[in-house]
């Protein structure tokens, strides 16, 4: 199953797609100290790390920290910033790599963000759902 038909600016490190789950995600910087972007993100357990518009990054106070390469959805690789943030979302929060994304990419949270606080996504009704307890093993 392949993410051809997602366009570009889609994230995609494994060939995997649930549905179109969406969540309500709130980003601040690791002090708390500025306002948080709060939206709207596309759960995608093809991609690794959250990813959202640079300047609503910015604009929380979350800090570019480096540069890695990417893999989007069409095939092309890019290199973005990324940065470290806390991410809430269900109750939970964990500090996470963010993306600093094109300003037109809609907001996307990875499988790490979703890994950290033990919620996984139900394949079969394509919902969030909070592990009984998170894997040691």
């Amino acid at each position: 199953m392949g993410h051809e038909r997602l366009g570009a600016g889609r994230l995609r490190h494994r060939d995997v797609f649930v549905g179109t789950t969406h969540v309500t995600v709130t980003v601040a910087n690791l002090s708390k100290d500025q306002p948080p972007f709060q939206a709207e993100f596309l759960v995608d357990i093809g991609a690794i790390d959250c990813l959202a518009p640079a300047s609503v990054l910015k604009a929380a106070g979350i800090e570019i920290e480096g540069r890695e390469v990417y893999e989007l959805a069409n095939g092309s690789v890019v290199e973005y910033p990324y940065g470290f943030a806390r991410v809430s979302f269900m109750g939970s929060e964990t500090v996470t790599q963010i993306i600093f994304g094109p300003e037109e990419c809609e907001p996307i949270l990875g499988t790490v963000a979703l890994e950290n606080t033990g919620i996984g996504v139900d394949p079969v009704s394509r919902t969030l759902r909070r592990m009984a307890a998170k894997p040691l093993k």
